[in-house]
């Protein structure tokens, strides 16, 4: 009996379950099936695919899945064929009890667009439970004078089917006394009473043995008995009288154990044992025994067991009170359990979706269904999340909600959302249940590698070692894994795109760091620039481009290069200096160059060594080499001059040349060359001779220019100063002045009066003197002593 009970109490939380459910999917358009309860695992229902018009492989590509209230595992989806089976028998009285139709909703669950389906599968009964009496014989206790007519009720049987298998109609054996009535409850349970149909005579038959039938309306029908033993009583006129013939109460499921719900009371007439009355529950269900619990003596019927609104919210409890003689009188308790909010609503999980890539649109993160199996306010659910998540919940259909993405997600930003679903009911107090989601960002190529500066500037000794590394450039790249990763690579400028990049620089691919490949010669390249290109490896790969400006540094190492007075290994140059020169009288320039730059450059003149020691004099910035003093007759007339030049580098470098000065009473005086020097001129080579007869050429075109520019001024002069024409004045050489600045290495204009002896047909220098600074040709008075005198600076 107690094995039955627990049964019978799962059979009603089952039934209040799908009530529940049938309750939220009330007014949806749904497909109904229908199975026999009892029916082998594995029956084939339906072909869902057939049924949604949907190709068969189409359920396997959307992720189709069933998707039954409580996660209760009924059906089994074939995604190859499209069928939906039985994943297990199926008890209809295990179900839904004495619910009928017995309806299981499923919802089919569609991906890839996000679609649900609601459908609705019809157990039905079949005739597997017989009508069974709670007790296999009752005993009736009945007075002699009871009249015809009498109406005594009797225990029901149950039958745990439904519909025509369920209880139809009892039946009693065949006597002349009674017959049986079939009478139906408010809940439609049928019940059985005893009618009386003759009068009885307790010395003519003091008990009758009857065997009461329950049959219900299966085909075959299945039958329960039991046995009615009826004592017939002595005379007692006055049954037990309740005060009221139904109480009804309202109890909080939450109510303690052994309180007191409501006391009944009767009243006898009689006296003696007679008028004593005890209270029973009469015919009452095992449930409500192991619930309820009533005092014999005193009415109270007190809690023994807590109750669950969800599984059962009303108990029909019938009482019977008896007095000593065996006369009854019945009183029935209606209890209402009044629901509390015990029951904090349930979230059911059915997809979730992570990583995420980021930068897609609106995505569907999860699907969620949430439910609560308290009623009214307390089962009713909202539903929410933190507000500072790029996330949002809508609702779907009926109790399912969907999370997904209010707006692209960066992952650069957060890789990583934790995620609190809390489902609250509206009760008092509130109960809320909290699920925690971790979604993940999964990174796409969407940063290209981003140098730390835009340009860089990387200074390098020339004459380095090759393979010296010179510097390095960095780029970072935000996004993650191979999309992070980034190579580095050589780009020509455009503005330079002959640059030999390649001989000159390389770079380490992976880590950006930069080679000199040779040595760099300041003098022959200065500074060069490139473009550096950084790429991650994605798909596809991003890149950025940087400048490059790579400064050669000056190395002191090039001396001094001596270019005037040419030091070639032909004849030296001699200068000529008149004995009548003054102190400080120039005598030549020493001019070199040096092919370094900045202060390695800078160049300084000392005179090391000369045959005669103060008479010459080197200015150290210029190089001009000028009398030290006068010149007087016991001087050498050759003069050998060792002018050292040295830069200002570190270590500093230096070059020397040799001077050769001649010593001369005028310029009229024949210059005949020193042995030596005749000598070095015999062995000049030819190309020395080409050099100096090109030179004398130009050197005469020039002045055959210089003098017809200055005759064609004289000759404009004079006629405007006498109206007449210009004549050509005797012997070869106009007799005027010319002025010609010097632009060459001197660092002062100077001007010298040439004096050209008239008539030679030599044309030779009779002195040569400096005039010093002058303005004009005119300053300069005619020399009584030549006939052509000239001006040079």
């Amino acid at each position: 009996m107690e094995a039955r009970g627990e049964r019978f109490l799962r059979q009603r939380q089952v039934l209040f379950l799908f009530v529940f459910l049938g309750g939220s999917l009330a007014g949806s358009d749904s497909r109904r099936y229908s199975v026999f309860e009892e029916t082998e695992r594995g029956y084939l229902i339906a072909n869902l695919a057939k049924d949604l018009g949907l190709e068969v492989g189409e359920l396997a590509v959307r992720g189709a899945q069933v998707v039954s209230k409580g996660n209760k595992q009924h059906f089994q989806l074939n995604h190859q064929t499209g069928d939906l089976l039985l994943h297990e028998k199926l008890d209809r009285e295990e179900l839904c009890g004495p619910t009928e139709p017995c309806i299981l909703h499923f919802q089919i669950l569609l991906q890839n667009p996000l679609q649900f389906v609601t459908n609705e599968l019809q157990v039905i009964d079949v005739n597997d439970h017989s009508p069974v009496f709670f007790e296999n014989e009752m005993q009736l206790k009945l007075l002699e004078n009871t009249p015809p007519g009498t109406i005594i009720p009797l225990e029901n049987a149950e039958d745990l089917d439904v519909g025509r298998n369920s209880l139809h109609n009892y039946t009693i054996t065949p006597n002349s006394h009674f017959h049986v009535l079939t009478r139906s409850r408010r809940d439609g349970r049928k019940y059985p009473q005893l009618v009386l149909d003759k009068a009885l005579d307790r010395e003519e038959q003091t008990e009758l043995i009857l065997t009461l039938t329950a049959l219900d309306g299966g085909s075959p029908p299945r039958s329960g008995i039991a046995q009615l033993h009826i004592l017939v009583l002595d005379i007692n006129d006055n049954a037990p009288e309740f005060t009221q013939s139904l109480y009804e109460v309202q109890i909080l499921e939450n109510s303690p154990i052994n309180s007191v719900i409501v006391t009944v009371s009767a009243s006898d007439l009689d006296t003696g044992n007679f008028g004593t009355v005890s209270y029973a529950f009469f015919h009452a269900s095992e449930e409500i025994r192991k619930t309820f619990q009533l005092n014999p003596i005193t009415g109270d019927i007190q809690l023994v067991k807590y109750l669950n609104y969800e599984v059962m919210n009303t108990y029909e409890v019938d009482i019977e009170a008896k007095d000593g003689g065996g006369l009854s009188g019945k009183t029935t308790v209606i209890v209402q359990v009044v629901d509390v909010n015990d029951n904090p609503p349930e979230l059911t999980l059915s997809s979730i979706t992570s990583p995420i890539p980021e930068n897609s649109p609106e995505t569907v993160v999860a699907v969620f269904s949430v439910s609560d199996l308290d009623s009214g306010d307390n089962g009713r659910i909202m539903c929410f999340i933190e507000n500072n998540l790029p996330f949002v919940l809508k609702p779907s259909v009926e109790n399912f909600y969907t999370l997904v993405t209010e707006r692209p997600l960066d992952r650069e930003t957060q890789a990583e959302y934790n995620i609190t679903i809390t489902v609250t009911d509206l009760g008092t107090p509130k109960l809320k249940t909290q699920h925690n989601l971790t979604v993940m960002v999964s990174d796409v190529n969407d940063n290209a590698p981003a140098f730390s500066q835009s340009s860089y500037t990387l200074r390098v000794r020339e004459n380095n070692s090759p393979a010296l590394h010179i510097g390095s450039v960095s780029a970072t790249d935000r996004d993650a894994g191979a999309n992070a990763q980034v190579t580095y690579s050589l780009l020509l400028p455009p503005h330079d795109p002959h640059l030999p990049l390649a001989s000159l620089v390389s770079i380490n691919a992976d880590n950006g760091q930069l080679f000199a490949l040779r040595a760099l010669d300041y003098e022959a390249l200065q500074a060069f620039e490139f473009g550096v290109r950084a790429a991650d490896r994605g798909s596809p790969a991003l890149s950025s481009q940087a400048l490059v400006r790579v400064l050669v540094v000056d190395a002191n190492d090039n001396a001094p290069f001596v270019l005037y007075p040419l030091q070639n290994g032909s004849a030296p140059c001699t200068e000529l200096v008149p004995r009548a020169a003054e102190a400080g009288y120039l005598v030549t320039k020493v001019v070199a160059v040096d092919g370094d730059s900045g202060q390695n450059a800078w160049l300084s003149y000392q005179l090391l060594k000369a045959t005669e020691p103060g008479l010459f004099g080197v200015w150290a910035h210029n190089g001009e080499v000028r009398t030290a003093r006068l010149l007087s007759e016991r001087d050498a007339v050759k003069h050998r001059l060792l002018v050292l030049v040295k830069d200002n580098g570190e270590p500093p470098l230096s070059a020397s040349v040799t001077l050769h000065v001649l010593l001369v009473d005028g310029f009229s005086q024949p210059y005949l060359p020193l042995p030596d020097v005749a000598a070095a001129e015999a062995r000049a080579d030819p190309l020395t001779v080409y050099l100096v007869i090109a030179l004398a050429s130009v050197s005469s075109l020039f002045l055959v220019s210089v003098l017809v520019f200055v005759a064609v001024r004289l000759c404009r002069r004079s006629r405007a100063a006498s109206g007449g024409g210009c004549s050509v004045p005797e012997g070869p050489f106009a007799g005027h002045l010319v002025d010609v600045s010097g632009t060459g290495t001197l660092s002062h204009s100077y001007q010298y009066e040439v004096c050209l002896r008239g008539g030679s047909g030599t044309g030779e220098f009779k002195f040569l003197k400096p005039m010093g600074l002058v303005q004009d040709t005119e300053e300069i008075e005619e020399n009584p002593n030549c006939r052509n005198s000239f001006v040079f600076s």
